[in-house]
């Protein structure tokens, strides 16, 4: 019997996977929240769980009791709000991970297994997004942009985590955008805030979409990063490993996928200032460093995921981003779930 903990296993990507773990008989599943699911629905209930909060000073402690036992650890928790307080988020996305690893030092857990992102490399221009690259490319993020700050500063731990370490398994994966039907109301919390309704999909088909040139990049599908987890896990692969599905999206592709009639090239600086001003104003929960996430990633080769995890997306980067714009249309959500309830 594999035992493995899944920290931050209610939001987005650990809901995904839980539902991957439980496919599998010989795995036994520890989930760790800060914010207890309701355990009698799946896929809650195919784990124990812990709440704990990574962040908090108390949180190695109690981590390391999570811990004992287990053959991996996947670390998946992440604040994306409030973006107004940033220390708040560098509490649970940078200590938060600090205690994550000290815990699995003192637990002697065999491997660790963290989500990174491709918010972690350092930003290119329009020209460099022409050519992909792997994961050796360096993860110094885009300092413009607390989300990749966070994620760059997570690289660096694990790589002085892993030199003080050498008996664990460290293993970083980086996904683009991660797209499912159940995440639409956390997204629309997260990122549009109150004032959006959820419905709007239905009502923007008739209109083009106003988007910058460089908003070109990847995503995929909750599912199959979940099970480039396991197979981590499972084959106990260590080091970095891109995750992302074809095909790139553009704002064509984008505005092909939202059911509107086009899109049009929007001015970067004009889209920065307007979202920019809105969250200033309070408007919107989401800060310009977002954008420049969205301008400036670079396209990610995943040849390494699919040779050493024999990994392949089985959903296309537009199937994911349709069963999101779906989930919008239908006000989909996880009652079971926190985060996910939106």
């Amino acid at each position: 019997m594999t035992r493995v903990v899944v920290v931050g296993a209610t939001g987005n990507l650990g809901t995904a996977v839980l539902q991957r773990l439980s496919a599998e008989r010989s795995v036994e599943v520890v989930g760790v929240a800060r914010r207890m699911p309701d355990a009698r629905v799946a896929p809650y209930d195919a784990a124990t769980w812990s709440a704990i909060d990574v962040g908090s000073r108390d949180a190695t402690a109690e981590l390391t009791a999570a811990f004992h036992g287990a053959d991996a650890v996947i670390h998946l928790a992440w604040a994306l709000q409030p973006t107004h307080d940033i220390p708040a988020q560098h509490r649970t996305n940078v200590v938060g991970t600090a205690n994550v690893l000290a815990a699995v030092a003192r637990a002697g857990v065999p491997q660790v297994v963290v989500a990174s992102s491709v918010g972690a490399y350092r930003g290119v221009d329009v020209e460099g997004k022409r050519q992909r690259v792997d994961e050796s490319f360096p993860t110094d993020g885009i300092p413009t942009a607390t989300y990749a700050i966070h994620k760059a500063a997570n690289e660096r731990a694990l790589d002085a985590f892993a030199l003080a370490n050498p008996s664990v398994v460290v293993t970083r994966l980086r996904p683009g955008l991660v797209f499912q039907r159940d995440v639409a109301a956390e997204l629309r919390g997260l990122f549009l805030g109150p004032f959006v309704p959820m419905g709007i999909v239905r009502w923007i088909r008739w209109a083009v979409l106003p988007l910058p040139y460089a908003f070109v990049f990847q995503a995929v599908h909750a599912e199959d990063v979940a099970d480039a987890f396991w197979r981590a896990v499972d084959r106990r692969a260590g080091g970095a490993f891109n995750i992302a599905a074809a095909p790139v999206l553009t704002p064509p592709r984008i505005a092909r996928v939202l059911g509107m009639r086009g899109a049009v090239r929007m001015p970067y600086r004009l889209l920065r200032g307007i979202v920019t001003l809105t969250w200033r104003l309070r408007l919107q929960p989401t800060d310009a460093g977002w954008l420049d996430i969205a301008a400036s990633v670079p396209i990610m080769s995943t040849e390494r995921a699919r040779t050493e995890l024999g990994w392949e997306a089985r959903h296309s980067a537009t199937d994911a981003l349709g069963a999101l714009v779906a989930g919008f249309a239908d006000g989909a959500n996880h009652p079971a779930s926190g985060p996910l309830r939106g």
